[in-house]
Formats: C-alpha cells, structure tokens, sequence
C-alpha cells in the first residue's frame, strides 16, 4: 500500500486533456473558426475588408508606404507629408465628394469655406424705415446728410451728421458704430440704423457725464469701470488697464480718456460681448469658437 487513497480516475483538478468534454478546447488554444473575437484580442490575420492577398501579421498595414528599397513614385516625398495649415478645412470624405461642377470656388481654389451660420461682413444694407415716433429732429439731421435722398447715407455723411449734434467723431468710430448697428463693413446706414445710433449716443454721452465728477471732459480707470458696469459690462482690473492705455490719447500717460475715444471703448466692448454672449449660451462665461469663427468676431473690431 502506498499510504494514499485510491481515488476514481476523475478525481483532481481539470480533466487531462484527452478527456475533455466534446467541443471544447484547452485554455490559450484559438477559437475554432467561426467564432467571435474575444474583446481586446488582436484581429486575425484577415480581417474583414481587408484586401485579397493581404500580408501576413506584423507586415506593413495595407496603404502604408512602399519599404525603403523599392522606388517612390515620381515626385513624391519618401518624408512624412506636412501637415495641413491652422485653421485649414479638414481633408473632404471620399463619401462627400461632388462632381466639379458642383464644387464651390472656394474649394476649388484651396482656401477653406465660410464659416457656417456667419454672413459675410461685406454684406449689403437691407434698406429700412424710420421706427414709428422717431424724434423729428432725428428724421431732418438724417435728411440733411442724405444729400441724394437715396435713404442710405455712408460714414462720411454720417460723421457730417453726428457732428452737427456736437457728436464729433473719428471716422474710425465712424465705421465701428456703423459696422454693430448694421453688422456689416459696407460701410452704409439707414433710417433705422441711423436712428438707433443717435438714441445710443444720447444714452452714453449721459452716462460719461454722471461718471466725469469733476467736469475734467475725462474719465479715469475707477470712473471708466463702473461706466461700463452701468451698461452692464464688468471687465476685470487687467483689461480695463489694456482699455485705458488703448484709448488714452496720450498713450497711457494721463490714465483717462476722452468722450469720443470713451465712445470707441464702449463699442469695442460691447461687440465684443454681445459676439462672445452669442457662442456662450449657458452664460457661463466661456465659449467655443472655430478658428475661422474667432477670426470673424475679431477682425471687424481691427480693420473699422
């Protein structure tokens, strides 16, 4: 006697391989054919799509470039090819792609499309009419300017008209005015747009004179924050100093500026805003924008 117990022939862990029950199959062995992929398990050797013929596993993946000894094709670059521009369009799907003749001259000419839901800013005034109850005044000052009673008047016939209410202003402010009340840089204005200029131009030129205490003709930093939190715009200690020293017209140095360039920041911000409100619309006070759609809202604000 060995000292152990006999015991049956099924006894101990696992089966030996020869008894294995019919259609199964030893840990580690692949699956019979047919059968799913377990998860995370590296594809077979043909996978489906894959084309006829294709190499053996751990050759070059199908469409990668040709090895080192056989010869690039004409004018193709054995480096790795640049990668598209900042900003550019995304490469086109092969299921997007159109006839010529269907394809915009934007993308024929390489330059990526409009942004979508964004006009061009080049646009066309949509002509317009007085608002019921528009002061008389407002009705002669715009009747003077338009010399040719076409309706419309341009930023030099504007300017000759805000000035004759004592609203002289750079033709830069000009073109800022004209292009956040019509939101176009043609650089045209009508009756409607005319008459919500004026009325805004009363509104600020109060405000400026609550917050210019001591009748300097100037508000400094403290009297130019709490003017735009009165229009509801609350910038931090950072911009408002970058506001100060762009529209101070001594550069800085005075840390104050006038009414017609306190015009100009109003604008500046107000636009800028009312751009950024219409991407944040949770209100949370951050946003996103496309490359193109950024250059957009930006650019107007440089090139007025």
């Amino acid at each position: 006697m060995s000292g152990h117990p006999n015991h049956p022939p099924d006894y101990g862990y696992g089966a030996p391989p020869g008894s294995q029950p019919h259609g199964s199959s030893p840990y580690g062995t692949p699956p019979p054919q047919g059968y799913a992929t377990p998860y995370g398990a590296p594809p077979g050797s043909q996978p489906y799509g894959a084309p006829p013929g294709s190499q053996p596993y751990g050759s070059s993946p199908y469409g990668a470039p040709p090895p080192q000894h056989q010869p690039q094709p004409h004018g193709q670059s054995p480096y790795v090819p640049v990668a598209q521009p900042y900003g550019a369009a995304p490469p086109a799907s092969p299921y997007d792609h159109k006839p010529p003749k269907e394809q915009s001259s934007s993308a024929a000419s390489g330059y990526p499309p409009s942004a979508p839901n964004y006009s061009s800013p080049f646009a066309s005034l949509v002509p317009s009419n007085f608002p019921p109850g528009t002061d008389p005044n407002v009705v002669a000052c715009f009747g003077i300017a338009d010399q040719d009673g076409s309706g419309i008047i341009d930023d030099k016939e504007l300017q000759r008209a805000l000035s004759s209410y004592n609203q002289s202003f750079s033709l830069r402010t000009v073109h800022l005015l004209m292009y956040l009340f019509t939101n176009s840089n043609a650089r045209k204005i009508g009756p409607k747009e005319f008459t919500a200029v004026f009325y805004s131009l009363q509104s600020w030129r109060d405000i400026f004179e609550r917050f210019d205490r001591d009748r300097s003709g100037k508000i400094d930093s403290n009297e130019l924050r709490e003017a735009l939190q009165s229009l509801g715009f609350a910038v931090s200690p950072l911009v408002l100093d970058l506001l100060v020293s762009k529209f101070d017209k001594t550069g800085g140095k005075s840390k104050a500026i006038e009414y017609d360039n306190f015009i100009e920041c109003c604008l500046t911000v107000k636009g800028l805003t009312e751009k950024f409100k219409e991407k944040d619309k949770a209100y949370s006070g951050s946003a996103s924008f496309t490359y193109e759609a950024f250059m957009l809202t930006v650019l107007p604000f440089l090139i007025a």
